[in-house]
């Protein structure tokens, strides 16, 4: 543990107070933050700096990092991602802390520029656009000039129903122009919120058309809404509907990335998680669940550089 802050020191320090507490000249506090590199936040037009987030971000940066027995993942749900992690974490048994809590892409990502997290789980649009639009969404975080984008897979994404809708015949243009039917919407941030908004728009149709019921906040409670008959239909992955028995009809695929700091790929608590998409049980797996093409995982697809 670090030594304790001195009494007079503040919980929220300005540019001189961190200036002093690192030894450092205002000018090079500066740089930092333009950087991007030291936790800071504006309030009134002024930079302030969490005593404990810099405090936490020293750790991490010496000696290779002291926090390398740490991997705390948010952002996207995925039934495979969810369960390749749990398999990891018990694995390691109390030898690391591996963590994975869905929180939605755009809440992910500003847990990541707190950070609260060492990597994000993303899916941002359809898989041909990802290119584009994952750098284009993580350019949204001042912290962005210190991360990297790495591929997870190809995932399947669209529309979750129970069976008594699937036996109507219907296609999903006409369940998604049926004024009338329950829907589980997503959190406003969710990738997969975002994939349904912009197919119901090339439609020509107002997501806010959707007879919403109730709000959920991950694939698994999508689905759960529907095999419960809380609602008729969900956005969702592929892997999801089959998990719950549910019938799936595709809209598309997406790229279901991964956001992390620089540091954090060498470390090999990173390494050995995408390690684990090599072995042949996840690959079984994945093709059990459906919907996955594991063939670029672990590449690294963009740098700020």
């Amino acid at each position: 543990m670090s030594a304790p802050a001195p009494l007079d020191t503040p919980r929220y320090m300005s540019v001189k107070q961190v200036a002093d507490y690192l030894n450092l000249n205002e000018k090079k506090v500066y740089a930092l933050v333009n950087e991007g590199q030291i936790p800071a936040t504006k309030v009134t037009g002024k930079w302030m700096f969490p005593r404990e987030l810099v405090d936490r971000w020293m750790l991490e940066t010496s000696h290779g990092g002291a926090l390398t027995d740490r991997l705390t993942i948010v952002g996207s749900d995925d039934p495979l991602f969810s369960r390749v992690a749990c398999g990891f974490a018990e694995k390691a048994q109390a030898q690391a802390l591996v963590s994975y809590s869905p929180t939605g892409t755009k809440l992910g990502l500003a847990l990541m520029q707190n950070q609260r997290a060492e990597a994000c789980a993303v899916h941002w649009g359809p898989a041909q656009e990802a290119h584009i639009r994952h750098p284009a969404l993580v350019r949204q975080f001042p912290r962005h000039t210190q991360w990297i984008i790495v591929r997870g897979f190809a995932r399947e994404q669209g529309i979750m129903v129970g069976a008594a809708l699937a036996d109507g015949g219907r296609d999903g243009e006409q369940i998604l122009r049926d004024p009338a039917l329950r829907w589980a919407a997503r959190q406003q941030g969710a990738g997969t919120g975002r994939f349904l908004e912009e197919h119901l728009r090339r439609l020509g149709l107002e997501p806010a058309g959707l007879n919403a019921e109730v709000t959920t906040r991950s694939e698994r409670e999508a689905a759960a809404a529907v095999a419960m008959d809380l609602v008729q239909a969900a956005p969702g992955a592929r892997a999801a509907a089959t998990e719950f028995g549910l019938h799936f009809i595709s809209l598309g695929w997406e790229y279901f990335d991964l956001v992390l700091d620089k540091r954090v790929y060498f470390r090999h608590l990173f390494q050995q998680l995408m390690g684990r998409f090599m072995h042949p049980e996840t690959r079984a797996l994945a093709n059990l669940l459906g919907g996955y093409d594991l063939g670029e995982v672990g590449r690294l697809v963009w740098s700020p550089g």
